[in-house]
């Protein structure tokens, strides 16, 4: 049986000292709709938790979307409904709003947090990919205050975070992109419903008045080690039109970077003409095009 303490945050500053106080054995809940189960199944990497620290009466601190002329800025408490329903992601990151209408059940997505989503470093997070296509930012919080930096710079692996002891995640920051950017997601999962994700993709197009992409933003999920862009596929795509055979090639390319990174392995069969067909989805929605 795991056994642990319960606190409950009552300021930014008190779950520092909490985290600090237990090291690496204290773990923040918000929603609660990943450790819960894992603690109930008596997951084994948690045999050393000591504290469960519930951040989720922080609403007021931690839970809002907002935006100024040039950033919008999301708090970590913000649960996938509100993303879904955001008039303000739904303008200027409507990807990001796409991708987590498709996590989980609407329980789920309701009690589930985009702070938890990331925070969870598990590389088939739906809102991941559309964060690192937007060059998200990120800010944590510690007993030094706030740093920030860029969210694909963040992981260190599956399942690990560059988080110093007592910090934890305080917003994320995403510049608006060009006037008239296009932007796709596409997943796949076993089924339709309730699946998480094997693969999934998010994109965005920005094209000049005569079609002609001038910047392209690809990044696929669940391929790589850490979460990126890739640099080398968007390059296909720059002083192009868009055309179903363009897209289809920035999928190819983006397949063969996944084989140079991670190498040949057994799923590779499978993925490579699976990565190529979502690659080309996203980027046919975000170019408002049939696939």
């Amino acid at each position: 049986m795991i056994q642990y303490k319960y606190h409950r945050a009552v300021s930014l500053d008190d779950a520092v000292k909490v985290l600090k106080e237990y090291g690496g054995k204290a773990r923040i809940v918000a929603g609660g709709t990943d450790i819960l189960v894992q603690i109930h199944e008596k997951d084994k990497r948690w045999k050393d938790l000591r504290c469960l620290l519930d951040i989720t009466y922080l609403d007021r601190e931690l839970r809002y979307i907002c935006e100024d002329e040039a950033h919008v800025y999301i708090g970590p408490l913000s649960t996938h409904t509100d993303l879904e329903q955001s008039e303000i992601i739904a303008k200027h990151i409507p990807f990001l709003g796409w991708a987590s209408a498709t996590v989980g059940s609407p329980q789920i997505r309701n009690r589930g947090t985009l702070g938890g989503s990331i925070g969870n470093a598990f590389p088939a997070s739906d809102p991941l990919p559309a964060l690192i296509a937007a060059d998200a930012l990120i800010k944590v919080y510690g007993q030094d205050g706030e740093r920030v930096c860029l969210l694909k710079d963040f992981y260190e692996g599956k399942g690990s975070l560059k988080l110093e002891p007592g910090e934890f995640i305080r917003e994320f920051v995403v510049k608006k992109l060009p006037e008239g950017t296009g932007m796709g997601f596409s997943k796949l999962g076993r089924r339709k419903a309730l699946a998480i994700s094997r693969l999934n993709c998010a994109a965005a197009l920005t094209m000049d008045s005569e079609g002609t992409v001038t910047e392209a933003r690809i990044a696929p999920g669940c391929i790589f080690v850490q979460p990126d862009r890739v640099e080398k596929a968007e390059l296909v795509l720059i002083g192009q039109k868009p055309s179903e055979e363009l897209f289809a090639k920035a999928g190819k390319t983006v397949s063969e970077v996944m084989i140079e990174r991670i190498g040949i392995r057994w799923s590779t069969q499978y993925k490579e003409p699976a990565v190529q067909e979502i690659v080309l989805r996203a980027l046919c929605q975000a170019a408002g095009m049939e696939v």
